[in-house]
């Protein structure tokens, strides 16, 4: 708990180096006694001119096979996050870094016009925020996301949101006319009801509520969305399934999802150190059932297994989720959005049309 009191407001607790580092640093005490903590952790934000921005995929489990992320990092700080192991590769720490130390890639939306001008480019729905969350707070100022979005809005290109951040309110004058032509559908993530949970699990991410209220403006908006209760921790969150659902129903959500809780690589340490340091009496109930999930291991990272796990307990909750959307009518298959429409518009320079 000591980290943790000179860290407030951070998911992580720790910062240990990626795994590509030659050495390691470690935080000792050296018997000195200090009265005052550390000064609180800032975030740093620094630009990176990206050459390429879609990045595509072949994953059998996922829905989509290419997607964008403006961000590296994410100052939500979910502990949890799958994505903290991607730091690494920039020289930085999974841990505290992650959430601190942001790289924003400023000419996204350059790079995306460009891209998507391409004549070699054949549409299919955008992922946006698979990463990393593209309405995380350093998006208030930066403003990239929303400039993707312009571009994506200009090209009448589909897609796909995953977000917690409410700041996607901001650019309903976007969203909105595109849903009337069927090219987005957002999704929230909805982890627990509970505001102190969720405080300690994400602790610089919209509260339950707040989310909720997203859920309410968006589809008051016209724009759709998918409440995903995601990730599923077993022995901690995992009772509130239903209740998550009847919630995003009741808001507006028209669709669901789920996903059990992910711990690849960096991420398996940094979780149970926030479980011995937030809930020690249930952390041995926890690694229990996801290593019962994975065969013994923290997590297994094969395609088909990694997103639920598999074995009894899997099986339940995959049924438990079954039957609550069957009863919510969060069960019907969603139309995919649109790719009719989609047409780069006129570049300076372009020859018109005779009609």
């Amino acid at each position: 708990m000591k980290d943790l009191l000179k860290h407030p407001g951070r998911g992580a607790a720790s910062n240990s180096v990626g795994r590509f580092e030659r050495f390691t640093t470690e935080t000792v005490d050296d018997g000195w006694e200090q009265e005052d903590d550390l000064p609180p952790l800032r975030t740093e934000v620094r630009d990176e001119i990206a050459r390429t921005l879609i990045t595509y995929n072949k994953s059998p489990d996922l829905p989509f096979d290419r997607s964008i992320n403006p961000y590296r990092g994410c100052e939500h700080g979910c502990v949890y996050c799958f994505a903290r192991p991607t730091h690494a590769y920039l020289g930085l720490s999974p841990g505290l870094d992650f959430e601190t130390r942001l790289v924003a890639r400023s000419n996204a939306a350059d790079i995306l016009r460009r891209e998507l001008s391409a004549r070699a480019y054949k549409v299919a729905t955008l992922a946006l925020g698979t990463n990393t969350d593209p309405y995380q707070p350093v998006e208030k100022s930066r403003r990239i996301t929303r400039s993707c979005l312009q571009v994506l809005s200009d090209f009448q290109h589909p897609v796909g949101i995953v977000t917690k951040g409410a700041l996607i309110e901001r650019d309903l004058d976007i969203l909105a006319p595109m849903a009337r032509k069927n090219l987005v559908r957002v999704g929230i993530s909805l982890t627990t009801l509970d505001p102190d949970m969720s405080r300690r699990m994400e602790p610089r991410a919209p509260s339950p509520l707040r989310r909720l209220r997203m859920i309410q403006k968006l589809t008051d908006a016209g724009v759709p969305v998918r409440v995903m209760t995601s990730p599923i921790i077993p022995g901690l969150t995992d009772h509130e399934l239903e209740h998550l659902l009847e919630a995003g129903q009741t808001a507006g959500a028209d669709a669901a999802s789920w996903i059990m809780l992910r711990l690849p690589r960096e991420v398996s340490a940094l979780w149970q150190e926030w479980l011995q340091d937030h809930e020690a009496g249930r952390a041995a109930k926890v690694m229990a059932r996801l290593r019962e999930m994975h065969g013994g291991r923290d997590y297994d990272p094969r395609w088909g297994h990694r997103m639920r796990g598999e074995g009894t307990y899997a099986q339940m909750v995959a049924q438990r989720f079954k039957a609550a959307c069957k009863r919510l009518g969060l069960a019907i298959k969603t139309q995919p959005l649109s790719c009719a429409h989609f047409a780069p518009p006129p570049q300076p320079g372009d020859q018109l049309s005779l009609f």
